[in-house]
């Protein structure tokens, strides 16, 4: 009897599925029974959260990252609400693992396909790959335990360029995703609009506990939104990563359309984060920019509309005077109380990282130095400025690494955006996520955690298509299906 490789596979595949089936909730069972009724609790929701992704990441991978940006999107809120229903605030959660968890997922399907793989990826991943295992080593050295979590923010993400350059994505496949993250995007935005207004009891009982006075009091028209994020900074983050295609392209609006545009507007609004805005601009100038002569016209024509529009509806906001006094502030900057603090941290920490050459290794900036740390945060949990964060996560030799790598993806993505072909779009939106993320490199390092995400996918979209191209030249058997691509 003759059995064919796929239908091993399949067979291989199904198996798989029935074994995290019938397996899972075993698991979930004996977990429970060990586990406090506190950390059942959220490691029931784990599980549950964790279930779709194998799945998807077995039977449907196009699928998955959609499914990951949700994850990424809801899994701080429903912590919020873990926590509100136990009456009891959780500074470290198990919830908290989920968005990794999830996008860990990824690496289902590039080990399947690992051997699709193209030389200029590896490049790039080699690269990445000696900066994060020279902080790794320096990491464990000085910080222990805490700097597995900070990896894993950094891991997670970079799992995109292999998995786009491995996972065929055609332009219907890279529209529909783009679709299902705008409407995520609106979805975020409308609770963040209900939370303004109203202020959820589980948000207000967070506000209370987390002790985080800069996001405003737990009252309504009085608090800095983060809707359904953890702060305000990623909340905004998320919304202008979905805005700008949003305003760029029709097809990657979502169901409302333009109605959903003025949401997530609105919405980023009251995050009262300007640091957002500046990474908007940069990211929607650069499109432009490389856009050819017509599309250059109808994107600031549709640039225009919606700041038109902005025009009009923000003085009709409630607490408008607040959002309005706050963007004001991004015209006197030399006023402004945390540009200048950002401008003394630079000049203050700059001698210490030339002192310290070596680095203090991945886990000694951010959220990672609260584990360990009694759930506080450490020395450099806040930091204002993400070049001097990577100097000190990745020490001088590191950071030439990481910086070099980020060199190699921008020389791929040029090459891209100046072929002009079809898919020449999701090369400009990488170009223009690859700029705003080394803009906003001014204000935190955006390349761990939910913002390396989504700058990760964006670039991967445009190297994912590159390598479609590449495909099509050497007539593998894939190009045969990639040649059904339908013009932009």
């Amino acid at each position: 009897m003759n059995v064919s490789l796929p239908s091993m596979k399949s067979a291989g595949t199904l198996l798989l599925v029935c074994g995290i089936c019938l397996g899972l909730p075993l698991i979930i069972g004996f977990a429970s029974a060990k586990l406090s009724s506190s950390n059942s609790l959220q490691g029931v929701i784990l599980a549950g959260i964790l279930f779709p992704a194998f799945l998807l990441a077995l039977l449907k991978p196009k699928a998955l990252i959609a499914y990951t940006l949700l994850v990424w999107a809801v899994a701080p809120e429903l912590r919020r609400i873990a926590d509100w229903s136990e009456g009891v605030y959780h500074s470290v959660s198990l919830l908290s693992l989920a968005p990794l968890l999830t996008g860990a997922t990824l690496a289902i399907p590039v080990l399947k396909e690992i051997h699709r793989i193209r030389k200029s990826s590896t490049r790039i991943i080699l690269l990445f790959s000696v900066a994060l295992a020279y902080g790794a080593l320096i990491g464990l050295a000085k910080n222990g335990i805490g700097s597995v979590y900070d990896l894993a923010n950094y891991i997670v993400p970079l799992l995109l360029i292999p998995f786009f350059a491995v996972t065929r994505f055609r332009p219907k496949d890279i529209d529909r995703l783009l679709y299902a993250f705008a409407n995520i995007a609106v979805l975020v935005s409308i609770y963040g609009i209900i939370q303004y207004l109203t202020v959820p009891p589980w948000d207000a009982f967070w506000m209370k506990n987390a002790d985080m006075m800069s996001i405003g009091t737990p009252y309504p028209l009085e608090i800095r939104v983060f809707s359904t994020l953890n702060s305000p900074g990623p909340a905004a983050t998320f919304l202008v990563f979905a805005l700008v295609p949003m305003i760029l392209e029709k097809r990657w609006q979502g169901t409302l359309r333009w109605i959903g545009v003025m949401l997530v507007v609105i919405c980023l609004l009251t995050t009262l984060v300007r640091s957002a805005w500046l990474v908007m601009l940069v990211m929607l100038l650069v499109y432009i920019a490389s856009s050819p002569s017509k599309g250059k016209w109808k994107a600031l024509l549709q640039l225009v509309f919606v700041a038109a529009a902005l025009f009009w509806i923000v003085p009709k906001l409630p607490g408008a005077e607040g959002l309005v006094a706050r963007m004001e502030t991004l015209t006197s900057v030399q006023e402004d109380h945390s540009y200048n603090e950002r401008l003394s941290l630079w000049q203050n920490m700059l001698p210490m990282v030339a002192a310290n050459p070596v680095g203090q290794g991945i886990g000694s900036v951010g959220q990672g130095t609260k584990i360990g740390n009694g759930g506080e945060l450490g020395e450099y949990g806040n930091m204002d400025n993400g070049v001097i964060a990577l100097l000190l996560t990745f020490g001088v030799l590191g950071a030439l690494f990481f910086f070099g790598a980020l060199g190699a993806v921008i020389k791929q993505i040029v090459v891209r955006v100046t072929s002009r072909d079809s898919l020449q779009p999701y090369a400009r939106l990488s170009l223009a996520a690859w700029m705003g993320a080394v803009i906003s490199l001014v204000s935190d390092n955006g390349f761990p955690g939910l913002k390396g995400y989504l700058v990760w996918m964006l670039i991967g979209l445009g190297l994912g298509a590159k390598e479609i191209i590449e495909s099509r030249k050497k007539g593998t058997p894939h190009a045969a299906i990639e040649r059904e691509i339908t013009s932009h």
